[in-house]
């Protein structure tokens, strides 16, 4: 109320004194313009200057207010899209998830320039796009994706070869992997990777090298990692093996690619059974069974196993008599080992032992029906003149391989 009043105070008080200074003639303006020439009273020339100021400054304010809000406006339509871009994007990646490939990609891409996250948007349509079977897509969807977010080449490139990986396109998978290795060389997940292309290579070489590093960082469960290096230098000591084949027809040809790779296997291999098995079973093959026996004899002499001493009795030593001695000597502490006495059966056929090779065949028979020792022990019956038991065991190997069920016979 006070200021209302004081207001109306101030008002009159200008009128008043405005309404003297009428009364005084201050004189004119005269203002000059080229051929023009403008007269006016003072006091008309002091208000239409006050109301050009007042003009002048309530235009400058409502330009202002206009560009404020124009990027109102502007910020207005921005969060829209955001919201639309948003939404969009959350029904892309249902669609994905629900398997409908041309809706989630259509949705992702549309969404993607204005959404917080392009590259997730990106990454997903390739993936739309490669269950759709349109390759140039997703390459052109990768490329959107790296180009939209600095820093992603690790992430558009994993993606990449994941779906290189699942289209089995192999070699492109593969250089992709050795890039993003040269990027970061203990990168788990690409390690991972390139794990398991070089298994579907089949590049064993490459694979072993990659090993010990997969090891070092615990990539790996340790039985799954240790079944994985058997099978690697598995097929490596076949390799070899098939290059001294290669080079058997040469002068010069030797055992090297096999021996030379075998001293490069980790140590635990090397007292590996499974892989001792395989070393002296390509020894033999390739001719060297004096070398294939010197190598089981003193495995067997501190880790006994069967399938070892299986191959003991198949190969030929320099010296078969004091081969047949060393086995009976491991029978002191074996007697009731099958596989052994099937081992001394073919051992004292290989010193023409005859009668002793039957004995240990038949011992070995009563301890363990095996269709190996029934067939050995049918093949010396016939060559020594008893075809009727000879007969007999094929059949009873024959039977017994078939799974027949247990049923009532007629009497011979």
């Amino acid at each position: 109320m006070i200021r209302i009043l004081l207001i109306i105070l101030i008002a009159l008080l200008l009128g008043t004194g405005l309404a003297l200074g009428l009364q005084y003639d201050l004189g004119y303006i005269r203002i000059s313009l080229g051929n023009y020439l403008i007269e006016t009273n003072f006091w008309i020339g002091l208000a239409l200057l006050v109301l050009l100021v007042v003009a002048s400054v309530l235009a400058i304010n409502l330009f202002r207010r206009l560009r404020h809000g124009t990027g109102m406006v502007a910020g207005w339509l921005a969060r829209s899209n955001e919201r639309r871009a948003r939404r969009r994007t959350t029904q892309g990646l249902l669609a994905l998830a629900e398997g409908n490939w041309p809706r989630a990609r259509k949705l992702l891409t549309s969404s993607a320039e204005h959404a917080d996250t392009p590259l997730i948007n990106y990454l997903a349509a390739a993936q739309a796009s490669f269950e759709s079977g349109d390759h140039e897509a997703v390459d052109e969807l990768l490329r959107k994706a790296f180009e939209s977010t600095p820093g992603s080449d690790m992430a558009v490139g994993i993606t990449q070869a994941q779906l290189q990986l699942a289209g089995n396109r192999l070699e492109q998978a593969l250089a992709t992997l050795v890039r993003l290795r040269k990027q970061a060389p203990h990168h788990p997940f690409v390690l991972k990777l390139l794990k398991n292309t070089y298994v579907r290579l089949e590049d064993w070489r490459e694979l072993s090298r990659l090993l010990p590093e997969i090891r070092k960082r615990n990539l790996m469960e340790s039985e799954e990692l240790g079944n994985l290096e058997r099978l690697v230098w598995h097929n490596l000591l076949q390799r070899a093996a098939e290059e001294c084949r290669r080079q058997s027809g040469e002068p010069s040809a030797s055992l090297e690619p096999l021996t030379k790779l075998w001293d490069e296997l980790p140590g635990f291999l090397r007292r590996d059974e499974h892989t001792i098995r395989e070393y002296a079973r390509l020894l033999a093959d390739l001719g060297d069974e004096a070398q294939a026996e010197t190598l089981l004899r003193k495995v067997l002499r501190n880790h006994w196993g069967d399938e070892l001493v299986n191959l003991y009795g198949r190969v030929k030593g320099l010296k078969p008599d004091e081969q047949l001695l060393v086995a009976e000597q491991w029978l002191k502490d074996r007697p009731n080992n099958a596989e052994l006495l099937l081992a001394l059966g073919r051992l004292s056929l290989r010193n023409e032992l005859w009668g002793k090779a039957r004995e240990y065949f038949e011992t070995s028979l009563r301890l363990r029906r095996s269709r190996e020792t029934m067939a050995e022990l049918s093949r010396l019956n016939a060559h020594m003149g008893e075809g009727e038991n000879s007969v007999k065991l094929l059949m009873q190997g024959l039977v017994k391989d078939s799974g027949l069920p247990d049923l009532p016979m007629p009497k011979a």
